[in-house]
């Protein structure tokens, strides 16, 4: 169980789903102990920050554990996204823990926002890879057969094909260097009228600060800023992931990934 996720399924406000598909990753596997991961390196926060003058445990956060996954990955997706759309329709926010990014299709498709809000290194535009349209590198690509724009923040490579499909009118990206100055310019009136999603890869950390994943992009954005990117977004946010933690460090990745759901959940409970 995630530490704090005390609230008994009817009455929560925020379901945690746990996600560990691990089919499509492309470099070093171990997504598949992701989930766990974040539950186990978030143990030794404290319930209680400071800053919300808030206690965790008292937010309503729901630990419905891990949807399992099989061979077929769509299959799988279609089945993760019929368990997260049963938390909207308890009108609870789902709030996923991978698992290769992939899953966040799901997550979409449940929430069925205008928006995606990603922290990325990679573009994820691709409409196949390996001849896979639902390869973890298409997961921006499929994303957009639902949301009507994404918003790629951290994102500092990609084949040449999705750069120019990142010259739609549906692709906003936000290279690193810009991203503190397109964090601190959010206000009250961003995605005003817009339902949002907001994913969390987190290889859009530079490596240096989340080794834990598989396909580390170097140059990327520090904790702060992923931390600053997640306060803003939560309150516009109807679900959110932390996705691609792996086992291939000390606990870093998961650490980061578990702090940022507890971001997440605390700034969107104080400004509701």
């Amino acid at each position: 169980m995630f530490p704090g996720a005390t609230t008994d399924r009817e009455a929560a406000s925020y379901v945690v789903v746990g996600a560990p598909l691990d089919a499509t990753t492309t470099f070093q596997p171990g997504t598949r102990f992701g989930p766990n991961r974040i539950r186990r390196f978030s143990t030794t926060y404290d319930d209680y920050d400071h800053r919300t003058d808030t206690h965790f445990s008292e937010l309503g956060v729901h630990d419905a554990g891990d949807v399992h996954p099989w061979d077929d990955v769509r299959e799988y997706l279609d089945h993760l996204a019929a368990e997260l759309r049963s938390v909207v329709f308890d009108a609870a926010v789902p709030v996923t823990i991978g698992g290769e990014h992939t899953v966040t299709y799901a997550g979409v498709e449940a929430v069925d926002p205008d928006v995606l809000v990603v922290c990325d290194a990679h573009l994820d535009l691709r409409d196949e890879y390996g001849g896979n349209p639902w390869n973890h590198a298409c997961v921006t690509r499929r994303s957009l057969e639902v949301a009507d724009r994404a918003i790629v923040v951290g994102a500092r490579t990609g084949s040449p094909e999705e750069w120019s499909r990142a010259e739609g009118d549906d692709v906003d990206v936000v290279a690193p260097e810009d991203a503190r100055r397109w964090i601190d310019d959010l206000d009250e009136e961003s995605f005003a009228d817009e339902s949002v999603y907001c994913s969390i890869d987190v290889d859009g950390l530079d490596p240096g600060f989340a080794p834990g994943t598989g396909t580390m992009e170097p140059f990327g954005l520090d904790p702060r800023e992923v931390r600053d990117l997640v306060r803003a977004v939560a309150p516009r946010a109807d679900g959110f992931d932390v996705v691609e933690v792996n086992d291939r460090d000390d606990g870093q990745a998961a650490a980061l990934g578990g702090k940022l759901l507890r971001e997440f959940v605390r700034a969107r409970s104080r400004e509701r």
